[in-house]
């Protein structure tokens, strides 16, 4: 097993629970350039949802405008994704660069989406990442902090303490 592939996965029900369990982790000293945040978007009202990059803004953000954007300003990388079968994900922290790679190395298979196949690649179980992805079709929220074991177990009970559904360990 090694250090770098620990990670807990939290799944919170909406995005404020999101957000307070974020401000939580980033307040005991988290390194934020950690952590993942994957969510929809899909409910924008009629209202144009596009990319977000460093310096640059958009005039409509759909119904989590103001979470993302303080999201993507707090966090490592940032995109906004269309998966076939999970639809428009937005995606902030180092889990965009592993999107993109599964996506560049063809590593969906087994039914896995980029996603997936990206959760797959740090080392999530194939039943754990189907969980996840079904958890972001309902609308939920995932919150994935990378770290050592002893990092990645402080921030399982971070995620607990602050409204997660739940959190797992992978190592």
């Amino acid at each position: 097993m090694s250090e770098k592939n620990s990670s807990t996965v939290g799944v919170f029900n909406n995005h404020e629970d999101a957000e307070i369990a974020v401000k939580e982790l980033q307040a005991s000293g988290y390194d934020m350039k950690k952590l993942s945040v994957v969510g929809k978007d899909y409910h924008t009202e009629e209202h144009i949802v596009g990319y977000y990059n460093t310096g640059d803004r958009m005039a409509n953000w759909g119904k989590y405008g103001l979470f993302w954007g303080w999201i993507w300003g707090l966090l490592f990388g940032s995109a906004f994704f269309i998966i076939p079968g999970l639809g428009p994900v937005m995606v902030g922290g180092p889990l965009v660069s592993w999107i993109i790679g599964a996506l560049e190395v063809a590593f969906v298979t087994g039914g896995l989406t980029a996603l997936g196949g990206a959760l797959a690649s740090i080392g999530i179980p194939e039943d754990s990442v189907i969980e996840y992805e079904t958890a972001l079709k309902a609308d939920k929220f995932l919150l994935i902090v990378h770290g050592s074991s002893d990092e990645v177990i402080k921030a399982r009970n971070i995620l607990m303490e602050n409204k997660a559904e739940q959190a797992t360990v992978h190592h």
